[in-house]
């Protein structure tokens, strides 16, 4: 009996479809959703702020951002936020990398208190942080007899502004840390390099992204805090006050338009700040993905 061989029908030829078929609608209507999402929560405030500034003469805006008051917690609130930015570049990768690297009894825990600042009221972080460093606090107590003064001081402000940025640089550090293969960090040891060189020339190159990324995401978190650090400022004049608490007092004196000029200078002195920090991170990008 002869072996019959059936072979399918050959299919028509279909023809290439234009575009790969997509989850989410085309871009025209995405674009338009983003530019209007985009539009009702920070251009038309920002628009609305910049347009009652304009309607000040410059005299009058020059007066408003140049009083002594103004130009002091200009200096405290962008160096506060700047120091401890730079802290918790420090801290934030040295936890990561703990949480990362290492295993040990409490690890989700402590993985979890990460995120304390995230859930946590920042008026309670404030007054928890004043009970704790105040001069009948549970730390000041012992800190204020050796003339180490904390609570209502700029450094108090600085402690604040650590506690509420640490989780940014952490969690964005973290996944970095977690995806960076661990047999490169051995072929570098199997040549010869030292621990220093090993993380200088194959760790930090991965994370150096990461970690511009995590300061300007806590820097600019620090510098529009308020919550947190009211209470522990004491907010003396030329001391220990803030410009949001300028911002908030010119708002009770319905002085509007020193408030939106404040506000303005604020705006302006941060964005620049952020424009520096992001070239900076895409010149790491450039050096760093290059090398690596």
């Amino acid at each position: 009996m002869n072996a019959v061989t059936l072979t399918a029908p050959a299919l028509p030829a279909t023809p290439r479809r234009r575009s790969a078929r997509r989850v989410l609608p085309g871009f025209n209507l995405t674009l338009g959703y983003t530019l209007l999402y985009l539009s009702l929560v920070v251009l038309i405030p920002l628009s609305a702020l910049v347009i009652h500034t304009f309607s000040m003469s410059w005299a009058d805006f020059w007066a408003a951002i140049s009083a002594p008051r103004v130009l002091a917690s200009f200096r405290l609130t962008f160096g506060a936020s700047l120091i401890a930015a730079c802290v918790n570049v420090v801290a934030g990768l040295l936890v990561a990398w703990v949480l990362v690297r290492y295993e040990f009894p409490g690890k989700k825990i402590a993985d979890a208190l990460v995120d304390l600042p995230f859930a946590l009221p920042t008026a309670v972080a404030g007054i928890a942080l004043t009970a704790i460093l105040a001069g009948n606090g549970w730390l000041g107590q012992y800190l204020e007899p050796m003339g180490i003064q904390l609570a209502f001081q700029p450094a108090g402000i600085v402690i604040a502004l650590i506690f509420i940025g640490l989780p940014f640089v952490v969690r964005t550090v973290q996944p970095v840390l977690e995806d960076t293969e661990k047999e490169l960090e051995e072929a570098a040891a199997c040549l010869g390099a030292t621990r220093w060189q090993t993380f200088w020339r194959v760790i930090f190159p991965a994370i150096a992204p990461a970690l511009l990324t995590g300061f300007a995401m806590a820097f600019a978190r620090a510098v529009g805090e308020y919550g947190s650090v009211i209470f522990i400022a004491g907010n003396m004049p030329m001391v220990s006050e803030i410009t949001p608490l300028i911002i908030i007092g010119k708002l009770e004196q319905y002085d509007y338009a020193g408030a939106t000029a404040v506000a303005s200078m604020m705006l302006l002195i941060s964005f620049i700040l952020l424009l520096i920090i992001n070239g900076i991170q895409a010149w790491g990008r450039r050096r760093y993905g290059g090398a690596a």
